[in-house]
């Protein structure tokens, strides 16, 4: 769905992360859309979520630029080291918890909850990629489905949205949030 790039802001001497949306998505979503929807998610300020720092179009592509997290995805953490002791599989679910409450709170659901989504920063979790996914939702699964694309992952997804349910609402993304929390117990430890 997108490709994501190192890149310095040099008018703020920092690095940050350039996420560019493909071809087919940035057609499908349209620059209008994707600019209100991005526009609704850069209100949301909370430590545990991934701020947008700016957003915009180069040539068809749609693009956002976000901080740039130093550490690693949970993703790549769980593939290196299988699970997490269960004090940080809890703390983490609490962090990214927060941040979804406090999303819920302001009427927007992530509808893609996974941990490539959910970024290590030091021993802080944030919660990546708010603006695609909601812009996505609001484009709708037909659309979608007919240029190959899919919203959320299946491993990750609540029944209500496995089953392209219309309206969803943050038990969704507590549902997926539950999955991911799984994921990360060490299960030799659960017994």
């Amino acid at each position: 769905m997108a490709t994501v790039y190192l890149a310095r802001d040099i008018q703020h001497d920092r690095q940050v992360a350039v996420k560019v949306l493909s071809t087919d998505v940035s057609i499908v979503l349209g620059a209008e859309r994707f600019r209100r929807e991005i526009e609704v998610t850069t209100a949301l300020v909370h430590p545990n979520i991934l701020p947008i720092l700016d957003s915009g179009q180069a040539g068809n592509s749609l693009y956002y630029v976000m901080p740039y997290v130093e550490g690693e995805s949970l993703r790549a953490r769980l593939d290196r080291e299988r699970s997490l002791s269960i004090d940080e599989a809890i703390r983490i679910t609490c962090e990214i918890g927060d941040a979804l409450e406090y999303a819920h709170q302001h009427g927007i659901v992530h509808r893609d909850i996974k941990p490539e989504n959910i970024l290590l920063d030091g021993d802080r979790a944030v919660l990546a990629d708010f603006g695609i996914a909601h812009a996505m939702a609001q484009v709708g699964e037909q659309r979608l489905t007919q240029t190959g694309i899919s919203l959320g992952t299946p491993t990750y997804m609540s029944p209500e949205q496995a089953s392209a349910e219309r309206v969803l609402d943050g038990r969704s993304d507590v549902y997926s949030l539950a999955c991911v929390a799984y994921d990360m117990i060490d299960r030799k430890s659960v017994v």
